[in-house]
């Protein structure tokens, strides 16, 4: 099986290209928790599918590093885009991807070789009920605006927040140092949250600059979470404490991605996407 390993701002991912590779339905699980473990695999935080859709120019599959499916991913998505170019599948600089969460649009920027360099995603409406995370702590068709969860007896606020995928979003007092590795997986599988959640942690340094660090559902700490990144922006915006039609700029541990949350609810991603290698994975590792 060819393979390739893409990374936007080091959350990476392995990528098979489905129009060379078959993969049975039942092994994608399986594949991802292989090719994921850095160990005794390539080392990764997941794999991702690129193949054909009937609805838009190509459709994209998540596959956390523990196997489980998720329905989008920032990150990702802008790394689809590159590899849909610069692999000649696609010569728009305008294209759409089918994802679990809905059909993104994607402008692609395109730098030096002919090569893209970065990538503008149409992430679609934030989705603010709390019954589209889902979350229950609350009214259904309320928004999760300041909930409350209880953790090792404290009791925290979050504010939560799907992009097709569910989020909990915690302002704390410094992103850079707070414990994620304790809180996050705590949160990720707490009881008001019956599909799991990511966990976003952020600062606000400014009206313009967020200060971000996420667990994400499936994958533990990563350099940068996408979907995240709009949550956390979104979220923001819902506190007055950054401004709706403005260029936010979030500060991952990989690198920053500008987000912008527009009135009419959707929300734009900007940021890199790079190609670290390709190679050969040993014929139906699943199977072993």
């Amino acid at each position: 099986m060819r393979f390739t390993k893409m990374h936007g701002l080091g959350n990476n991912y392995i990528y098979v290209d489905l129009w060379q590779e078959e993969i049975p339905e039942d092994a994608l699980s399986p594949l991802a928790i292989a090719v994921a473990d850095v160990n005794r695999g390539i080392g990764s935080d997941g794999l991702i599918t690129i193949g054909p859709s009937t609805v838009a120019d190509a459709q994209m599959r998540i596959f956390n590093a523990d196997g489980s499916e998720s329905q989008n991913c920032g990150n990702g998505i802008r790394c689809v885009g590159k590899y849909l170019y610069d692999h000649a599948l696609t010569k728009a600089t305008a294209i759409t991807v089918e994802t679990k969460a809905g059909i993104m649009k994607l402008d692609l920027h395109i730098g030096s070789s002919d090569l893209v360099s970065a990538v503008t995603v149409d992430m679609g409406p934030a989705r603010l009920r709390r019954a589209d995370l889902p979350v229950l702590s609350g009214a259904p068709d309320e928004t999760a605006l300041r909930d409350e969860l209880t953790v090792n007896g404290e009791t925290l606020q979050f504010t939560g927040v799907s992009m097709g995928n569910p989020h909990a979003i915690f302002f704390v007092d410094d992103a850079k140092t707070h414990p994620v590795e304790v809180y996050g997986p705590r949160v990720e599988r707490h009881e008001l949250f019956p599909e799991r959640v990511n966990v976003e942690f952020v600062t606000m340094k400014n009206r313009r600059e967020i200060d971000f660090r996420v667990w994400e559902r499936g994958s533990g700490v990563t350099q940068a979470c996408g979907t995240g990144a709009c949550a956390a922006v979104v979220a923001a915006c819902l506190h007055h404490v950054c401004d709706r039609e403005e260029d936010i700029t979030v500060h991952l541990l990989g690198g920053d991605l500008l987000i912008r949350y527009n009135h009419d609810g959707h929300v734009y991603m900007t940021g890199p996407a790079e190609e670290i290698c390709t190679g050969n994975w040993p014929h139906e590792p699943w199977r072993a």
